[in-house]
Parts: structure tokens; C-alpha cells; sequence
């Protein structure tokens, strides 16, 4: 199962392919069987947001398992989580925040990378 943390500039956490653009994430929420997916909102001047991921995923049901919300951006944040809130199916968990320091740990012992 596959982890994701789409951000423009961060580095991602271990045990997390790091999705670049929204391009990038969205072709892997469309091939991978995704467990975990944390969204930044700003993705650059030539990119488009967080907002339009989280608009993708439901309109083509890309839903992984859980999504965490990192974005540094207040209203971004509101964004994502009012799109996916919305439309999340039963047993899909959504997180109005960044993954804890906990989970991050627990995720990186999961890949033997701690």
C-alpha cells in the first residue's frame, strides 16, 4: 500500500512517495492503492491547488484510506475540507491537520526506515 504527500517544496516524510505537482499525485491516487494521502494546498505559480486535488478525487472517486491536511494556507485548508467532507464515503477517514509525530514514527517503523 502506498503513502502519499503531495507538497511543492517540503521534504516528504519516510515511508511517503513524494508527489511534487498535482499531476504527480493524482496519477498515483489513480494507479496505486493508497493508504494514507497528505495535501498541501500551494502547490507553485504554475500548478493548480490542493483544492482541485481534493475536487478530482471526488469526482472520480480516487479516495484513499485517510487524508491528512498539512497546508500551511487557513483558507486552503477550509477548502479541502469542506470538498471532501462533503462527498467522503463511510470508513474514509479525513483529518483537518498535518499527520502527528506519532503516526510519522509508526509509518517509518512500518518500512523498516526508522
Amino acid at each position: 500500500m502506498t503513502h502519499i504527500y503531495m507538497d511543492d517544496l517540503r521534504k516528504g516524510p519516510l515511508g511517503f512517495a513524494l508527489a511534487r505537482t498535482t499531476e504527480e499525485c493524482l496519477l498515483m491516487l489513480r494507479e496505486c492503492e493508497v493508504g494514507i494521502l497528505s495535501l498541501d494546498y500551494d502547490m507553485g505559480p504554475d500548478d493548480y491547488s490542493g483544492g482541485e486535488v481534493a475536487r478530482r478525487i471526488v469526482l472520480e472517486g480516487l479516495y484513499p484510506r485517510e487524508i491528512y491536511l498539512h497546508t500551511s494556507s487557513v483558507l486552503g485548508r477550509k477548502e479541502m475540507y469542506e470538498i471532501l467532507y462533503a462527498a467522503k464515503p463511510e470508513g474514509m477517514i479525513l483529518f483537518n491537520g498535518p499527520l502527528s509525530s506519532d503516526k510519522l514514527y509508526d509509518i517509518a517503523g512500518e518500512t523498516g526506515l526508522k
